[in-house]
């Protein structure tokens, strides 16, 4: 079970201020591509899940990702997910070839694919994907990822924060970012779903200055994701 804090920053000018603040905390930073898959059939999103490649840093690495189960619900993300590497020239030529994916007898996932999701002799299809470039801080205890998702429709931004305290972790990251009149909401949906609904969500943001907050949607469904 992977367990984070999500929290949408409004802008590029907000980011901007949040990595310069966190500068001196800064670890490195990765460009990421991501490239989702499904049945044929919706055999994995009807069962709330999605498989996706993940290639680093101009195909330094690539990352296989089965996610299934995901509940968002006040700025709090759990998503069960099973990962393994995998060579990036196999997962290039998945992308051109998305049934290539399904016969990759050496790995756990795809296995798991088929063994749990039955998918049939139409095999697997590609949904696309989107980039991100990831900024990863090592501050106050906790490994923040600051991210800026490049979308086909729009730009979104977010600090993230993998915790097994997810409660305590928000609470030092809202002491954060309010200390330094730093405008944010909580994630209501993963980049995932914002992908797939083809549309930036609507910002409603907590701040110091503004009085109204933000309105969180607890979402045990695919568009979670």
């Amino acid at each position: 079970m992977e367990v984070e804090v999500k929290l949408r920053l409004p802008n590029a000018v907000t980011h901007q201020r949040v990595s310069s603040i966190l500068s001196p905390y800064h670890l490195k930073t990765h460009t990421q591509e991501n490239i989702f898959f499904d049945g044929a059939n919706s055999e994995l999103s009807s069962n709330f899940a999605v498989l996706r490649l993940r290639f680093y840093d101009l195909d330094a690495q690539c990352i296989i990702s089965l996610k299934a189960k995901p509940v968002i619900s006040n700025g709090i993300s759990r998503i069960e997910e099973d990962e393994e590497p995998i060579d990036h020239f196999i997962g290039r030529a998945c992308v051109s070839e998305p049934w290539r994916l399904a016969l990759i007898d050496s790995s756990r996932i795809i296995r798991r694919v088929r063994e749990e999701y039955g998918i049939g002799d139409n095999g697997l299809v590609c949904l696309g994907g989107f980039r991100n470039v990831r900024a990863v801080y090592e501050w106050n205890g906790l490994k923040l990822e600051l991210d800026e998702t490049h979308y086909d429709f729009g730009m979104n931004y977010e600090i993230e924060c993998e915790s097994s305290d997810p409660e305590r972790a928000k609470d030092l990251l809202e002491e954060f970012l309010m200390s330094h009149g730093i405008d944010y909401s909580y994630s209501s949906v993963s980049k995932f779903a914002i992908f797939r609904s083809g549309k930036l969500p609507q910002l409603l943001l907590y701040s110091r200055h503004i009085l109204w907050r933000a309105i969180s949607v607890e979402c045990p469904s695919s568009d979670c994701f």
